[in-house]
């Protein structure tokens, strides 16, 4: 009788689970179905019940994978953001960790280039680079813990733009003090785009304001050594326009 009972309740539990890994299965197909269709609102949905309802099958861990993506076709990147940091967090040893950190990246970075810049001709160079600083961590993160993924050569090239866009931001800060007559402010600002962004095209434009900024704070010998590394160092740029050697704002003692 023993033996008659635990098969019987064997046999349902493993009825049951077929039943389960079934019903998992059919949520998955109409998720990835809807995707493929470019119904991305209905992809969400079904693959948000497959997740809610069977959250440890196979089917809802690929429907992560595959939710991050819809996330991202959809616009949605705070979504994104969020269902990457999950999925890393549940499966830290997963083959697809590469692909969530590399989504993660691409969410935030989607917000520095698209057509609406491009159709109004947007100077990114003035709008705050938080989500550059962060795609950009994101990118280095990736090529850190999987230099041979297949998303690392597109993660450096993005890096390069990233760094660039930071770059131009600290310079226009570094300019904005410069107008105001704040010229030290702006002397350190181009000093440290030039330490932490070297190799950014931004670095001829850098030394330039670091030039007028000694210049102006009347410290000649340091304006020349500047203007001598940029003319070392970028012969075919714009030298920057001579100032009169007046006598500086402040006087040392």
């Amino acid at each position: 009788m023993v033996l008659c009972a635990a098969a019987t309740v064997s046999g349902c539990l493993f009825k049951k689970d077929e039943e389960t890994s079934s019903d998992a299965q059919q949520y998955y197909d109409k998720a990835y179905k809807a995707m493929y269709s470019g119904d991305y609102q209905t992809s969400i949905a079904h693959y948000e019940t497959l997740e809610a309802r069977f959250p440890f099958s196979k089917q809802a861990r690929q429907g992560q994978l595959d939710l991050i993506y819809t996330y991202y076709r959809n616009r949605q990147p705070e979504s994104v953001i969020d269902a990457t940091r999950q999925f890393e967090r549940e499966n830290p040893t997963h083959l697809r960790v590469d692909y969530a950190i590399y989504m993660r990246g691409m969410a935030l970075f989607s917000g520095e280039q698209n057509a609406f810049h491009r159709l109004f001709n947007v100077d990114l160079s003035k709008r705050p680079p938080k989500d550059a600083r962060d795609a950009y961590s994101a990118f280095a993160e990736l090529i850190r813990r999987f230099p041979d993924s297949h998303y690392a050569p597109d993660a450096r090239q993005r890096m390069i733009f990233l760094r660039n866009r930071v770059a131009e931001h600290e310079n226009h800060i570094a300019r904005y003090y410069y107008e105001r007559g704040a010229y030290a402010a702006a002397l350190s600002r181009a000093n440290y785009a030039i330490k932490v962004f070297d190799g950014a095209p931004t670095t001829p434009d850098s030394l330039t304001i670091m030039v007028n900024s000694y210049r102006k704070l009347g410290m000649y010998d340091l304006a020349d050594d500047a203007e001598l590394v940029l003319v070392k160092s970028f012969p075919e740029a714009r030298l920057p326009e001579p100032i009169n050697e007046e006598d500086p704002w402040y006087q040392f003692w």
